[in-house]
């Protein structure tokens, strides 16, 4: 039974309650978490304050880095038994499990770098004036990350945060903590001062609100759904603390007649199946232009139907989903968009040995879907493929646009001006030109617009976002 990790000790919740950890390749529970709530939440902020104006804040950006380098290399060290945990947690295949603990680690190992690089700046002004714009933490943030890659969030949100000097707070989804509460134990390992990493885990309705409206943090950053994007900003705002927000997407793979199909076909079909799906950024709208529409679908068929669905052992392309709620949730979609007469070009194989209970769900392309129907508005979050076919250039930005959503999109064409103009033209926060995804990108600011989000993650817009400014100006003569 796993504890909350407070003031770099491990303690049960104030209350004593627990939350089953419940397995979703066989839907039985495995373990329990410590249901944290408010008093723990108070608990954690003040151990974070403490850190930051304590032990921790006294660092320089030089000794932060190597700290943070230590983790790194911990973590790395650990990877099989991290992506162990984060399989057994989350039923993800073994190889994307290992993988998300190698970005979790090069996240680590990015920020450790660029700690001690974030520079001020110096402001021309009056003669007899010299002005400094310094850059500094904000002081204690809160972290409230998602279910469905929580090694890669816990990386691209706490790195950052340590990196620029803050002590954090983290949430985890109550649906997988386990590798998280591993990466706090390596942490104390490398030598993080107590209280500058504090883990609460609970309900998101519990502890999560809770973190999202507490007095004593300086900033938020939260990645989930719209809904509960609103409720954490909205508590936020009446502490009139900043967040930085992901929510989603409903990201167009925009295909025009000079696709190069040999590239395309396999990164399409992997962008949407990668994690089964559950993928902020899956690329789960296919815009094909119409003169070459039915010939590409056919090809995307055909791969679609070779996509397996399996435990993590069988280290297929698929896992099941997380939970019963979802698993309901992206059947009912699919059994919807059947129902209302949208063909099913092809589907997914599961394994014939899965495990009675288990939340798995068979990958699905559906073809000429309507414009307006749920399959092309709302955000599945499943291995569900959606294809549209353009008719031009105007008409592949329109359809390209017509969500509330914006967060990535990706353009296939050979031609260096289409490339561009549609780059350009796509409402998205990013745009991948004949490739999608690029390895993570530790490297590239993330982020959406429109109901996707607001704030930029990854690269070194995060280090901004997670501090503050202040001008000094002195009067010398």
């Amino acid at each position: 039974m796993s504890k909350l990790f407070i003031d770099g000790k491990w303690v049960d919740a104030v209350s004593g309650e627990t939350i089953s950890v419940v397995s979703p390749v066989d839907g039985e529970a495995f373990d329990a978490i410590a249901r944290g709530r408010d008093a723990d939440v108070d608990a954690a902020v003040s151990a974070a304050r403490r850190a930051h104006e304590g032990a921790w804040g006294r660092l320089s950006a030089t000794e932060r880095g190597r700290i943070l380098t230590k983790l790194a290399q911990r973590i790395a060290d650990n990877t099989e038994e991290l992506a162990r945990l984060e399989a057994r947690d989350t039923g993800k295949p073994m190889s994307t499990a290992r993988n998300d603990i190698q970005v979790l680690a090069r996240y680590f190992e990015f920020y450790a770098g660029a700690a001690d690089k974030v520079h001020g700046q110096i402001i021309p002004f009056l003669n007899g004036y010299t002005v400094s714009l310094l850059r500094e933490p904000l002081g204690v943030t809160a972290h409230i990350i998602p279910w469905n890659y929580p090694a890669q969030m816990l990386g691209r949100t706490i790195a950052p945060a340590l990196a620029m000097g803050n002590a954090t707070v983290l949430k985890p989804a109550e649906d997988a903590c386990l590798s998280t509460l591993r990466v706090a134990q390596l942490a104390v390992e490398a030598g993080l001062p107590d209280g500058a990493l504090n883990v609460v885990t609970g309900y998101g309705h519990e502890a999560g609100a809770a973190l999202a409206g507490h007095p004593g943090i300086d900033f938020v950053t939260f990645t989930g759904s719209n809904e509960v994007g609103t409720l954490v900003q909205q508590a936020a705002a009446r502490n009139a603390v900043k967040c930085v927000l992901e929510l989603g997407g409903k990201s167009p793979q925009i295909v025009f007649a000079d696709v190069d199909a040999a590239r395309a076909v396999p990164t399409i079909v992997k962008a949407i199946v990668q994690n089964t799906g559950q993928t902020c950024t899956a690329g789960s709208r296919l815009l094909v232009e119409r003169s070459i529409y039915e010939k590409f679908v056919g090809q995307i068929g055909e791969a679609f139907a070779a996509v397996r669905v399996g435990t993590p052992e069988m280290d297929f392309d698929c896992g099941p989903v997380v939970n019963r709620t979802q698993f309901e949730r992206v059947n009912a979609m699919v059994d919807a968009a059947k129902r209302g007469g949208v063909p099913v070009v092809s589907q997914g194989q599961l394994a014939s040995n899965l495990p009675r209970g288990g939340y798995f769900v068979q990958p699905t392309l559906f073809g000429n879907v309507p414009v307006r129907s749920d399959l092309a508005q709302k955000e599945v979050f499943g291995p569900v493929l959606a294809a549209f076919p353009f008719d031009d250039e105007a008409d592949a930005i329109a359809l390209a646009n017509s969500t509330d959503y914006g967060l990535l999109a990706a353009v296939w064409t050979e031609n260096g001006g289409r490339q561009q103009r549609v780059a350009k033209a796509v409402r998205c926060g990013q745009v991948f030109v004949n490739c999608y995804g690029a390895g993570g990108g530790v490297e590239l600011p993330f982020g959406g617009v429109k109901r996707s989000g607001h704030g930029r993650e990854k690269g070194f817009l995060a280090l901004e976002e997670m501090s503050t400014t202040k001008t000094v100006v002195q009067f010398h003569g």
